[in-house]
């Protein structure tokens, strides 16, 4: 139930007489204590959280069950009440609405995915445009307004939450499928948030999830809380347990500014607390530059009332929490552990009027608490090591992607496979196993740009490796050992290590540059030996960022968030590498991962070969993504222009030809984007059209960035993604075929008068193709984090073998 644990938090509003909701919880909420509201016969419609507890889920749901328990045991939660089950029920049946959703769900080909999306339009329009029973609308105006008047406020800020008792099955995840609305505010605004919370019973993600499980759509019973808003300077998350490493002696805090979405999400980096269980006493104190943090958006439309803003630059190094604070949050946390009689983790907000901490969620512990394996060192699976280096952790398996929200922070991920809007979770792993892919499958390409160990293409590792048990993973030996590994090196962390040992490194003619993936590890990279970044993926920021379709947030009237997000993410990298390049690719999802995206399944059709389909420059030509597009376009001029970021370059994805290049010009100069002496505009180049007309594709742009994974499949015919071939050695960017292709671009591209680098995975993981791309003239190598260092000092040795073997074929020509 880890979804929306946070939206019971948020700035909030101080009462016209200065009264706030959090001065004194425990004797606010006992004044709630009066009988429930009995609509539905003699079953109650309407509940005060403080009189449930975790026995109550299938009268409240999990959410709602869960704040009630910490209420019950005096710890400091957010108040409010709850429309139970029967609530939902009542209304469902009211007016043949129950009736109506059955004649439109049996309508519905569940396998047409846009028809479960039609299916689903009509059916929550039909939920949200229905009246609420006049016994039931007036339960709940009564109890808003009786929470109003303990509160002090004439019309007090809530968070409507839905709260399903379906979230914890052990078979299946309901968690997440279920809209939240923070910041509500009036009894009709709280009565139209009701209905939608209602209504998001039916959303396409919970519609096919269900089906996928066999679940009866109605057979959802739901529950919404409705509860008083806590002023949130700060959020974030405890544990009772090290997450990582299981010591049982410490706690571990971490927080940041604001609401706690941005740390739930990965989109910044908190601050670390652990403190000894004992003693109380703070051992460790990380803090962390904290660069964003959520907050409220009194401007927002549709339901979405928070945003992320700039923390200002006093606040960005200071500690989220003071170390009372810590203090008393740890206290609260081991009254919960004792209450749960096992480790528990818990998330939390920080009082912005009285400083006070409080619990907005709370469950057991799962993982660590179970009885730890031996590290008995028997190889539980074997796949191909994708990502070198070593950590251990307990595993959580995910099989579907509704369900990376649950994801905790420094466990195994063990999945069949991931994409683009698996990130968020990806980045809180400390290793990641697949069923399937290959060397240059997305699990591959992004655990290497975190710097984290990975194995790809077990076949069975899902079937295998059960969540809770802790294993070792071996990413450079590609095997799973059972327990934590006596051999056991220090997690792969990248350059973490680099960083804090430097050392003089040799200048080389051929510029090292770097591949970046998620704008937040910049942080950690940036002390790097790189001279630029040579590929950013946009990607990263739509799925982890934004996670919305484009078009969709453009049909919403939302577009400026794709502007907003997009530009963040790229200044924050723009800024921390200055003046040095950066290369900017626009996105190449494919249709697939667009529609693993909110709202994607209306705009993205169904291809039987989405690699090489409607991706790349081909969707930014088109009138149905055009649009899209160009809010891109607008986020790359707002970072250069408005921000002063001039060291911003742009790259276009897999180009195909020459007239669709010409066509992408055209739009770029709409926006403001026209090639000059500091804004260059490069082609991926990894369709082997662009090797066999190099110089007439070359006269378009300012330079080629070879992406040999791509060009490699496309050359040799072989999936990229598939494990047997690779296994076989099919797949390999060395091959003379691939070799003769990459030879074409350097000589057509200079030729040409263009600068050549390349960004595939080759040169991170074969000395032998750095050496020959030095040879063959190329002008720039862009790598992973963790072969920055090495690739420097290969591209330096092969530099001075070059110019020794041309002083040696100099003398004897003179001899």
């Amino acid at each position: 139930m880890k979804e929306s644990s946070w939206t019971s938090t948020g700035p909030g509003r101080k009462s016209r007489s200065g009264y706030n909701v959090v001065t004194d919880c425990r004797k606010l909420y006992n004044k709630l204590k009066q009988c429930s509201y009995m609509s539905d016969g003699n079953q109650p419609v309407i509940v005060e959280l403080s009189e449930v507890g975790l026995e109550d889920s299938q009268l409240v749901g999990g959410k709602n069950s869960s704040i009630g328990e910490l209420l019950k045991i005096g710890v400091d939660a957010p108040i409010g009440f709850a429309i139970t089950t029967h609530g939902y029920r009542l209304f469902m049946e009211s007016s043949g609405l129950k009736g109506k959703i059955v004649e439109i769900l049996d309508s519905i080909d569940q396998n047409d995915s846009d028809a479960v999306q039609e299916g689903s339009t009509r059916i929550r329009n039909l939920v949200e445009e229905s009246a609420i029973p006049f016994e039931l609308e007036n339960d709940i105006r009564s109890a808003y307004r009786r929470l109003a008047k303990i509160l002090g406020k004439e019309e007090p800020e809530v968070a409507v939450r839905s709260s399903a008792t379906l979230e914890d099955l052990p078979d299946a995840s309901f968690a997440g499928q279920q809209d939240t609305y923070l910041f509500v505010q009036g009894e009709d605004y709280v009565l139209k948030f009701v209905r939608k919370c209602f209504g998001s019973v039916f959303t396409p993600r919970a519609m096919t999830y269900r089906n996928e499980k066999k679940f009866e759509h109605l057979s959802v019973r739901l529950s919404v809380g409705v509860m008083a808003m806590v002023e949130s300077k700060a959020s974030g998350v405890c544990f009772t347990i090290d997450p990582v490493s299981g010591n049982s002696d410490v706690l571990v805090i971490e927080g940041s500014w604001g609401l706690g979405e941005a740390v739930v999400q990965g989109r910044v980096m908190p601050d670390r607390f652990v403190v000894d269980r004992k003693t109380l006493k703070i051992l460790e104190k990380q803090v962390s530059d904290k660069t964003i943090m959520t907050i409220k958006d009194a401007t927002a439309k549709f339901g979405t009332y928070s945003k992320d803003a700039r923390v200002p630059d006093d606040m960005r190094r200071k500690p989220c929490m003071t170390d009372e604070a810590i203090s008393e949050l740890a206290e609260k946390a081991l009254k919960i552990e004792k209450h749960y009689g096992r480790p528990v983790d818990i998330e939390w907000a920080l009082d912005s009027a009285t400083g006070k901490v409080f619990i907005v969620q709370a469950r057991p512990e799962t993982v660590w608490s179970q009885k730890k394996q031996p590290a008995s060192g028997e190889v539980l699976v074997k796949g191909l090591g994708a990502s070198p280096g070593r950590a251990h952790g307990p595993v959580q398996v995910l099989l579907n992607s509704k369900e990376i929200g649950s994801f905790k922070k420094g466990s195994i991920l063990v999945t069949k496979m991931t994409t683009p809007d698996w990130v968020s979770a990806m980045s809180k792993a400390a290793a990641i196993v697949t069923d399937s892919g290959g060397m240059t499958a997305h699990a591959a390409i992004v655990s290497r740009e975190l710097g984290i160990p990975c194995i790809v293409g077990t076949n069975s590792a899902t079937e295998k490796l059960k969540t809770g048990k802790t294993v070792t993973v071996d990413g450079t030996l590609g095997v799973v050992i059972d327990g934590v590994s006596m051999a056991e090196e220090p997690p792969n962390n990248g350059p973490a290590a680099t960083v804090q040992a430097p050392e003089l490194l040799p200048v080389t003619a051929t510029s090292i540059y770097m591949n970046l993936g998620e704008p937040a590890k910049i942080d950690e990279y940036k002390s790097l030996p790189f001279d630029g970044i040579g590929l950013m993926r946009i990607e990263f920021i739509m799925a982890d960022w934004i996670g919305q379709h484009p078009l969709d947030l453009i049909e919403k009237g939302e577009q400026d968030v794709v502007v907003a997000k997009l530009s963040e993410g790229v200044a924050k990298v723009a800024q921390a590498i200055y003046p040095k390049p950066l290369v900017v690719r626009f996105s190449d999802f494919k249709t697939n991962e667009y529609r693993a995206l909110k709202g994607g399944e209306r705009f993205e059709p169904e291809e039987s070969n989405p690699m090489l389909g409607w991706r790349g420059v081909s969707r930014y030509v088109s009138k149905q993504y055009e649009a899209g597009f160009r809010l891109e376009c607008r986020a790359i001029r707002l970072v250069r222009e408005e921000m002063g970021l001039k060291n911003v370059w742009v790259m276009l994805p897999f180009t195909r030809t020459t007239w669709e290049i010409e066509r992408a010009h055209k739009i770029l100069e709409d926006e403001g984007l026209v090639r000059s002496s500091d804004f260059k505009v490069w082609i991926m180049a990894e369709v082997p059209s662009v090797s066999l007309l190099a110089e007439d594709f070359a006269k378009l742009c300012d330079g080629f960035s070879i992406g040999s994974n791509d060009l490699t499949q496309l050359v040799l015919g072989a999936d990229r993604d598939s494990a047997t071939l690779g296994a076989l050695g099919y797949f390999d960017e060395r091959d003379p075929a691939v070799k003769k292709a990459v030879k074409m671009l350097i000589d057509g591209g200079h030729r040409a008068g263009i600068t050549v680098s390349i960004c595939g995975q080759g040169p991170s993981v074969y000395p032998e193709l750095t050496e020959f791309l030095v040879r063959n003239g190329i002008d720039s190598i862009s790598v992973n984090p963790d072969v920055v260092k090495s690739t420097r000092k290969l591209v330096a040795k092969v530099e001075q073998k070059l110019i020794l073997e041309g002083l040696r074929t100099k003398a004897k020509e003179s001899n």
